[in-house]
């Protein structure tokens, strides 16, 4: 079998069983992706379409100020690292937690490998 990807994105709120963030510190917060299928993750991994320019672009901030992207395989799940934009608890900070920080997340959409039957072996019996 082959893959291609299939013509249209899956929402991630479809794909991830938990999308959520919080504190990882006063001035980071961290974002975690716990998908519903290792299938899914896998695919979504190897594809390379979770990327510093992709959150980078849902936060309105610079891909370097990215701290990190990890990939956790054992659970299937992805965590990300960024600053805060206020310090926890400071003048101005809204969320004190950080507990509301994942809502650009729930906008993604990723597009999944779909299997094909590979010509290459002749025909399925």
């Amino acid at each position: 079998m082959s893959t291609t990807h299939t013509a249209s994105p899956r929402p991630l709120t479809e794909l991830a069983r938990v999308i959520r963030s919080k504190n990882s510190g006063p001035f980071t917060l961290t974002l975690d992706i716990i998908f519903s299928s290792e299938q899914e993750y896998r695919a979504i991994k190897e594809s390379g379409q979770i990327t510093r320019e992709l959150i980078a672009t849902a936060y309105r901030i610079e891909p370097e100020t990215i701290t990190n992207i990890v990939f956790f395989d054992p659970a299937s799940a992805v965590k990300i690292v960024l600053p805060r934009t206020v310090a926890s608890g400071s003048p101005g900070d809204r969320d004190v937690y950080g507990a509301q920080q994942h809502a650009p997340l729930l906008g993604l959409s990723f597009t999944l490998p779909q299997a094909t039957p590979d010509s290459s072996r002749g025909p399925r019996r």
